[in-house]
């Protein structure tokens, strides 16, 4: 008998060849920077604009629903205007100011 165990869950910022981010959520980083990365596998937006740079990845700590957290803290980053991406980009310490309101966020670690 499998035991249900929770998967990680990676959230991610990528530079797309027109300058624009593109936000998004992984199980596996390097798979999907791959497909996005390749014209027909990736998203509608890095399809058609490119990917130029893997700018920061956050994975989940151990909770009971990362897909959720994953998924929330990609709509929260999506709705961030773009000086406080590149200070989540460029700072370290910009992610707990920026959500510190969310706690639930703390769930995240910085891998990259």
């Amino acid at each position: 008998m499998k035991k249900n165990v929770a998967k990680t869950y990676y959230v991610y910022i990528l530079e797309c060849a027109n300058g624009a981010y593109y936000t998004g959520i992984t199980t596996d980083i390097e798979r999907r920077f791959t497909e996005h990365k390749t014209k027909n596998k990736g998203a509608k937006y890095t399809s058609a604009f490119g990917v130029k740079n893997l700018m920061a990845v956050w994975k989940t700590k151990k909770c009971d629903n990362p897909k959720s957290l994953a998924s929330k803290l990609e709509y929260r980053i999506k709705a961030l205007e773009r000086k406080d991406k590149e200070e989540i980009i460029a700072n370290k310490k910009a992610f707990k100011i920026i959500f510190m309101n969310n706690f639930e966020f703390y769930s995240f670690v910085r891998v990259f």
